[in-house]
């Protein structure tokens, strides 16, 4: 089958790849369109994997205030040059992402940034837990455990499905931005207000 400008056009404006990649899919899958897709996020994937790795000092500061001005958010993304900093993509994702922060109300970024004190309490309180439920003890451990990785996609940003796709977390959010932008993207910092929070 012949792979004309047409579709590598539509394959090009579906995916953002660069016009020979779409073209070398098309060929490699046949002409079958979702196979090229599906090849090329494969590849982009990949790819994000590697760029994972280097050094994200441009971006933008994104600050978001809902409707009724009772949350506000405000976020540090990240990405490799100015160019990708001041594309649409970029700002809709710096959007998107402030949004989700403002309804989902995540406490922490990564697990790693979760305290060892918080940790050890959300432990003994799985722990306590499981025990009144009569739970045998040779499994109160693997309870435990399960209740934190919930804990985790609760209140760690990058584990929390996304409020507009709960099939994608914030982590493959950004793990497809960098196979986009074909850049490391790091979502680097946030802070959530809301009005009347933490007052005693």
């Amino acid at each position: 089958m012949g792979i004309t400008t047409a579709m590598v056009k539509e394959l090009r404006q579906a995916t953002s790849a660069g016009v020979l990649d779409c073209r070398k899919a098309l060929e490699e899958s046949g002409g079958d369109f979702d196979k090229a897709v599906a090849h090329l996020r494969e590849k982009g994937l990949a790819a994000a994997a590697k760029r994972a790795g280097r050094q994200a000092s441009d971006g933008r500061v994104e600050a978001y205030v809902h409707p009724g001005s009772r949350i506000a958010v405000m976020l540090e993304l990240n990405c490799e040059t100015d160019f990708v900093a001041r594309t649409d993509d970029f700002k809709t994702l710096a959007h998107d992402l402030a949004l989700h922060i403002a309804f989902a109300a995540p406490h922490y970024l990564t697990r790693q940034d979760v305290p060892e004190g918080v940790l050890e309490s959300e432990r003994a309180i799985y722990r306590a837990q499981a025990l009144k439920e009569g739970k045998p003890a040779n499994v109160v451990d693997r309870i435990v455990e399960g209740r934190l990785e919930k804990f985790y996609q609760q209140t760690c940003l990058m584990e929390q499905p996304f409020v507009r796709d709960e099939d994608r977390t914030i982590q493959d959010l950004v793990t497809e931005a960098i196979a986009k932008f074909g850049e490391n993207v790091v979502l680097r910092r946030f802070v959530r207000y809301a009005v009347g929070e933490n007052l005693e």
